[in-house]
């Protein structure tokens, strides 16, 4: 019984969930539970089947990809109430495409996606609520995703006009 209302009180907590009842957030603890990361440990692969969403309470984690011939390459990093796998609320896209493993001791809440759609589907304002964040998320990552490349764009660019040695 401890265990669920620190869980409770972990998800009222997140900023997410701010406008959900207690009602919802009792109902969202029902499929969630948290998740701990030593140092290294992996959460996911890419190419894993998506199934959990999470959100980081604390510390850190890495995004990997790996590009054949040159291995696992870092692109991204995550901490403190940030969200992972919010892919698993998409119905096309349902595998990582990232590794994620944990840079520091983290602590995150687990919530079961197809759970999680089944709560969205039965309670109109809380899968409002919900995808109204996913979509935020999205956009910001685009976002990024599109400076990323402008940025590698303009480093490869920039390279080869710079006078050789010849």
């Amino acid at each position: 019984m401890e265990n669920r209302l620190s869980l409770i009180k972990d998800i009222q907590n997140i900023p997410w969930f701010h406008e959900l009842t207690p009602i919802q957030i009792d109902r969202l603890a029902d499929i969630s539970m948290i998740h701990t990361l030593q140092p290294e440990e992996v959460l996911f692969q890419e190419g894993d089947r998506v199934e959990n969403l999470y959100i980081i309470l604390s510390g850190e984690v890495l995004f990997e990809n790996y590009i054949p011939t040159m291995g696992n390459h870092a692109v991204s990093h995550a901490e403190s109430l940030d969200v992972i796998g919010w892919s698993c609320l998409t119905p096309i896209v349902r595998q990582r495409t990232a590794t994620v493993k944990a840079l520091k001791l983290a602590r995150l809440v687990s919530i079961k996606g197809d759970d999680l759609i089944k709560l969205c589907e039965e309670d109109s304002d809380l899968g409002y609520i919900i995808m109204r964040r996913v979509a935020n998320i999205v956009a910001t990552q685009f976002l990024s995703t599109r400076l990323h490349l402008y940025e590698i764009i303009r480093s490869s660019t920039h390279s080869l006009t710079q006078p050789g040695p010849f």
